[in-house]
């Protein structure tokens, strides 16, 4: 390794993606002339739709990776990002304590950017007490923050007070993120390892942080981030159920005609519509049924078997739960 270029250890989870966690971090790092060592936190299984499983690493395995690191490299800047036990934490809080590294950057993942969970309580409750204190820098999105201070819900307060309230938690700077404008996948991420490589490179805090919002400026311009296959997935699940409904309500059976599993298509389907597939094949099934009903002689026994009810009643007890009365009664009303 070359002794001139400064080495920072990200501390965090794995994307597979490469979008955030430490693959985003050493991408980072490098592009700005760094050299990123790393230690994994938490495996994630996940894709461009969201997380699906994590496998925290045990704490002794992290305190593994820390000292194997540490002992060797010495970096000068820590960055950390995602952890979510307090036994994972208390190994970092002791790591730090002993190396006492000239910078410590941390950017607290509460919730992802798709809006899952990844912190419990406890481990909020342990970050507050002994993590903050030892950071030079917390760079957090505000509904992270809110909730790292401790306000719940719909509870309404001023940005300002959110950050006196966590550098009352002892930390030296907070930089709260803009709320104004979407934040995207990885984005907190690669600015924070922005910030902890300009600040290896001896930049002050202020210095740091204006060079890497201009960074983040440029990469958001330029648009890099991965695109997955959803969009078309969906599209094509749409054209699949409108053409199938009438003989067929199984969500494996479209996912089959899509080369995908059930569990991604729903992913896809809750992420871009708030609805299951089931729930969304019944929306066109019903919506044909009720166009029989409203623009045909058919009997009602007719559209039952046509559209592959095992018997009337059948029909009947599917129509009743989705809107609320028989076919018959709707047909009725209608005329």
């Amino acid at each position: 390794m070359n002794s001139h270029i400064q080495t920072i250890l990200t501390i965090s989870g794995s994307d597979g993606t490469g979008e955030s966690g430490v693959q985003a971090d050493i991408k980072t790092v490098s592009a700005l002339g760094g050299y990123a060592v790393s230690v994994i936190t938490s495996v994630t299984v996940q894709n461009t739709v969201g997380i699906q499983r994590f496998f925290d690493i045990p704490a002794d395995v992290v305190s593994g990776q820390i000292e194997a690191i540490i002992n060797d490299v010495q970096p000068s800047v820590f960055k950390i990002g995602m952890v979510r036990s307090v036994d994972i934490l208390r190994v970092l809080i002791d790591a730090i304590v002993r190396h006492q590294p000239r910078h410590v950057i941390y950017d607290p993942i509460v919730y992802s950017s798709r809006g899952e969970r990844l912190m419990g309580d406890d481990v909020l409750a342990q970050v507050r007490q002994s993590l903050l204190p030892l950071c030079s820098l917390v760079i957090v999105k505000p509904h992270d923050a809110a909730c790292m201070v401790g306000i719940k819900g719909r509870q309404s307060v001023e940005e300002q007070e959110i950050l006196q309230r966590l550098r009352a938690f002892g930390c030296r700077e907070v930089l709260l993120m803009d709320n104004r404008s979407p934040i995207l996948h990885g984005q907190s991420n690669t600015l924070s390892s922005a910030i902890a490589t300009y600040l290896a490179q001896g930049n002050t805090v202020e210095q740091a942080v204006a060079q890497a919002r201009s960074y983040i400026s440029q990469q958001v311009m330029r648009a890099e981030n991965l695109q997955g296959r959803s969009p078309e997935l969906y599209n094509d699940f749409i054209d699949a159920v409108r053409l199938h409904c009438h003989t067929n309500s199984d969500v494996a059976f479209y996912a089959d005609c899509l080369n995908v599993s059930s569990r991604y298509l729903a992913q896809v389907t809750r992420r871009i519509a708030g609805k299951s597939p089931k729930e969304m094949i019944d929306d066109c099934l019903i919506e044909e049924l009720v166009r029989q009903l409203s623009t045909t002689s058919k009997t009602v026994q007719e559209i039952a078997y046509e559209y592959g009810f095992s018997s009337q009643a059948h029909f009947s007890r599917y129509f009743r739960k989705q809107k609320g009365m028989t076919p018959s009664a709707f047909r009725q009303n209608k005329q």
